[in-house]
């Protein structure tokens, strides 16, 4: 299986537990490992025949930017859920980071794998 990637995909929603935190957007940063089979794409050079990641970057900046989750974790599967569903990948890695959130961190957050790898 191949591996189409986004890093560091900057967004600013409001996400978090405390009063403070849904009072005023933060930036969350993604990464995604996205399973998908290339070979076609390369062989005839037509953006058809592969996993588009500026249209996958789009729909997650669209749904994560009108979002207001409390919980990392619960963002997470829901960008899961969108890759997975609606790209038709099979199998994907994402990171997804609150830079900043603790002090004397550069980031925290979690890492999920879902599908069939």
């Amino acid at each position: 299986m191949d591996i189409v990637y986004i890093r560091e995909l900057e967004i600013e929603t409001i996400i978090g537990i405390y009063d403070w935190e849904r009072e005023q957007k933060q930036v969350v940063s993604l990464d995604l490992e996205m399973g998908t089979d290339i070979s076609a794409a390369a062989r005839s050079e037509d953006i058809e025949n592969t996993l588009d990641y500026k249209a996958v970057a789009k729909r997650l900046i669209e749904f994560i930017e009108g979002s207001e989750f409390f919980l990392v974790e619960t963002m997470a599967e829901r960008i899961a859920e969108i890759v997975l569903e609606e790209f038709s990948v099979p199998w994907l890695k994402l990171r997804v980071g609150k830079p900043g959130a603790v002090t004397g961190s550069k980031d925290v957050g979690v890492i999920i794998e879902r599908g069939n790898r």
